[in-house]
């Protein structure tokens, strides 16, 4: 979302602790965490860095993986598509057959190759586009969150069954994820008799939406659907408030950064997002909740418990068949895990079979409610 330049001191310190002795390499179980760490998507990998690293720290304190600690590698991704190559194979080049891998799903697409070329197993908890399994139906590769073709069509449902708009105009910002969650939620609304006016896309990184806030404003839609990030989204909320157009507005989990705000100002109040359900929330994650609170991190943002969750299905899985990547694979097609996230279970392309998906409401402040459905 900026190329990887800068080595945290963490990963200068996990990097020095590598070279110390083979002893020591020997004795770890590498996870390579890429995700954004420079750029606007920051606070996404702030949840995943937050989640993963909550997980590793709680099983290393319980006694680590098969008698060996798991060691984190954190790497940035910047949720550029560009970089998602040079990051993954950082974490090949690391010695990792592991990884909690990517939020963005145009980082995602280009890196899927790289780690099921080499063999490693990767779970992203936050890429939700169906092309990061639908490309080469991965065997290696995993998610814990769901696709944009169930998120789609759930957003669909909810407006037609709770918001019933005489109309709906639906934009996007032509990238890969927010393209693709807007064709889900249009295609998904069409199908059961929706009246979509427009589906239209706009420029990432434009400072004026003037002319498709006066195509919006001409057209008096009910709801304004936006697949993208929360950037472009700030903009149009703001700058059609300033014009006059008041309509309700809705969007995926992309736009849910808390710099919308920033961004939208007094705007963003109202807004609805779809989001993974609330896990904190889910009963038998008390002890989950001990762990963020003894570790000094929250447990809050849409991807800090499913990268808790994949860490723990990992974990799992080498517990179970130990640290070759083609078994842990094998093992995670063909088992179910007790999580952070309730029950996982994967289908022959590492997606999950369900997930739950909830929709949320922001006031002027930034603050999130889950609606009940």
């Amino acid at each position: 979302m900026k190329s990887f330049k800068r080595v945290t001191p963490l990963v200068m310190a996990l990097g020095a602790l590598a070279i110390a002795g083979s002893a020591y390499a020997a004795d770890t179980i590498k996870i390579g965490i890429p995700q954004p760490m420079t750029g606007p998507a920051t606070q996404y990998g702030d949840q995943i860095q937050a989640g993963a690293l909550t997980a590793i720290e709680a099983i290393n304190e319980a006694g680590g993986v098969k008698g060996k600690k798991l060691e984190p590698l954190l790497i940035d991704d910047g949720c550029e598509p560009k970089q998602a190559v040079p990051a993954a194979n950082r974490v090949i080049n690391s010695g990792a057959k592991f990884a909690v891998a990517h939020a963005c799903s145009g980082t995602t697409v280009p890196a899927v190759n790289v780690y099921e070329q080499e063999g490693i197993v990767a779970i992203t908890p936050g890429a939700t586009s169906p092309l990061v399994t639908d490309t080469i139906k991965p065997h290696y590769f995993f998610r814990t969150i769901g696709r944009d073709d169930q998120q789609g069509p759930f957003a669909a449902g909810y407006i037609a069954k709770h918001l019933k708009p005489k109309s709906i105009a639906i934009l996007h910002d032509k990238q890969t994820y927010g393209s693709g969650v807007a064709t889900q939620v249009r295609d998904n609304l069409t199908k059961n008799g929706g009246n979509v006016t427009l589906f239209e896309g706009i420029n990432v990184g434009d400072s004026d939406y003037s002319a498709v806030i006066t195509k919006l404003k001409s057209l008096n839609p009910d709801l304004i659907y936006f697949g993208g990030y929360h950037a472009e989204l700030g903009l149009l909320l703001r700058q059609a408030r300033e014009q006059g157009l008041n309509t309700q507005f809705m969007g995926p989990e992309g736009v849910a950064n808390k710099d919308l705000v920033a961004i939208a100002g007094p705007a963003v109040k109202g807004l609805l997002v779809t989001l993974p359900s609330d896990f904190t929330k889910l009963p038998g994650n008390e002890k989950v909740l001990e762990h963020f609170k003894k570790y000094k991190r929250s447990p809050d943002g849409a991807f800090t418990l499913t990268a808790y969750a994949a860490v723990q299905i990992l974990a799992d899985s080498i517990n179970a068949v130990g640290a070759d990547p083609a078994k842990v694979a094998d093992y995670m097609h063909s088992n179910t895990f007790n999580t952070a996230i309730g029950k996982v279970e994967y289908d022959a392309k590492g997606d999950l079979k369900e997930f739950e998906f909830a929709v949320f409401k922001w006031d002027d402040a930034g603050n999130l409610e889950q609606l009940k459905l």
